[in-house]
């Protein structure tokens, strides 16, 4: 009996490892391409187009950056928090909590590939990880009442308040996928811009 496959082929060309990925075979297009078609909530959402990975990475790149003061490395680390997710999709946490362990373990794997591609820490250090979730929470109260037909109170318990964000200045309708893809690729473009900036000042 032949080994199951491991690997997915990229619309870039690149071959995929899952088991063992490669930074080298990392581009963004693939990223921006895959996120953009991978829909939050298991696809339960209201409106003309699926409410993609994508577009959910702006928004939780755009509530950090207003929360927070922090560096573009950090911004591109919020940006990028649910990468991995462009190559295994998004499982909602209900069904994370029953595969455990194995889902975790390849999640990690293809988040340090990433992180490594784009000269960032192979993990994001936890005290920043925790800053990012709070931006994804705040975020997931906006699409669970906006979008997944969660209640005020139902989306309180499981996100908490939001203070200080609206849904005015969300991004929160639904884009098409193309729209989504451009929007991130360009802001990943903006934030490698600035990265480089800084590093020519330093």
């Amino acid at each position: 009996m032949t080994n199951a496959r491991a690997w997915q082929r990229m619309l870039s060309g690149r071959r995929l490892d899952l088991l063992d990925p490669s930074p080298l075979d990392v581009e963004l297009s693939d990223i921006a391409h895959g996120l953009a078609r991978v829909a939050r909530w298991n696809g339960q959402t209201s409106g003309d187009h699926a409410f993609s990975v994508a577009q959910h990475s702006l928004i939780v790149e755009d509530i950090f950056r207003r929360t927070n003061r922090c560096n573009a490395d950090e911004r591109l680390l919020a940006l990028l928090h649910d990468a991995p997710e462009y190559v295994i999709g998004d499982m909602i946490s209900p069904f994370k909590a029953v595969v455990g362990g194995g889902y975790k373990s390849v999640e990690k794997r293809l988040e340090s590939a990433v992180h490594l591609r784009f000269g960032l820490p192979p993990h994001t250090p936890k005290e920043l990880k925790e800053r990012i979730k709070k931006a994804d929470h705040i975020a997931a109260y906006f699409e669970a009442t906006e979008l997944a037909g969660f209640s005020a109170e139902e989306a309180r318990k499981f996100f908490g308040q939001p203070r200080g964000i609206t849904r005015e200045t969300l991004l929160i309708d639904p884009l098409p996928a193309v729209e989504a893809q451009r929007l991130f690729a360009e802001r990943f473009n903006t934030l490698e811009g600035e990265r480089a900036m800084a590093k020519a000042e330093a």
